[in-house]
């Protein structure tokens, strides 16, 4: 004889699985947090957010201007058919354009003895193709001196200049020293030696 089946009852839900609106409201609020968490520990790539130290630096506006290359310059300097040497050089903006100069210590290249420095500061106009040229002579070869340790710094060149005590000092070997600096000011650039009394190298 066949028996029907009896209807189970349903046993009610435990009353801690029971979805109610306010368990849907903490779970959501749950993952949101830990959502926000995992994107506060990823690697930072793209464009900063704003708010961050980042996104507060002045943003860049585009290349940074090079600075003339001093073995593309002509320089006044008459060597009677010997090569010319850049033995030195210095960048930094000197004027306060926003655009770098550069300074070089040049010489003919002798083969022979100390030829005398002459010390050019060079600019190049930002339009494409120009070359860079000469815009001021900080030191000329006649004053028969050997400029070393250039450096441009806070708009002021500096070099140590060496030179002679008398004509009958060795031109191979330089036995004064002085520390030179010059600034640009009221349009032109002004000298200063630091070391005005010259002493022995």
């Amino acid at each position: 004889m066949l028996h029907t089946p009896a209807t189970l009852a349903t046993p009610d839900a435990p009353a801690h699985t029971r979805a109610r609106p306010l368990h849907w409201l903490a779970t959501a609020t749950a993952m949101a947090a830990v959502i926000a968490a995992a994107g506060l520990v990823q690697p930072a790539t793209g464009s900063p957010a704003t708010g961050s130290p980042a996104a507060e630096e002045p943003a860049a506006k585009g290349p940074q201007a090079a600075a003339p290359d001093p073995a593309a310059a002509t320089y006044p300097l008459d060597c009677k058919g010997a090569a010319r040497a850049v033995t030195a050089t210095a960048q930094g903006d000197l004027d306060g354009d926003g655009r770098p100069e550069t300074v070089a210590a040049v010489r003919c290249d002798a083969g022979s003895g100390t030829p005398p420095h002459a010390i050019y500061v060079l600019t190049q106009d930002p339009a494409e193709g120009s070359r860079p040229r000469v815009v001021a002579t900080l030191l000329d070869t006649p004053q028969r001196l050997t400029a070393t340790e250039l450096t441009v710094r806070d708009r002021t060149v500096t070099a140590s200049l060496l030179g002679y005590s008398g004509p009958d000092v060795p031109r191979c070997c330089p036995d004064k020293k002085q520390l030179a600096k010059w600034r640009w000011s009221d349009g032109k650039f002004r000298q200063e030696l630091t070391d005005s009394a010259a002493r022995s190298v």
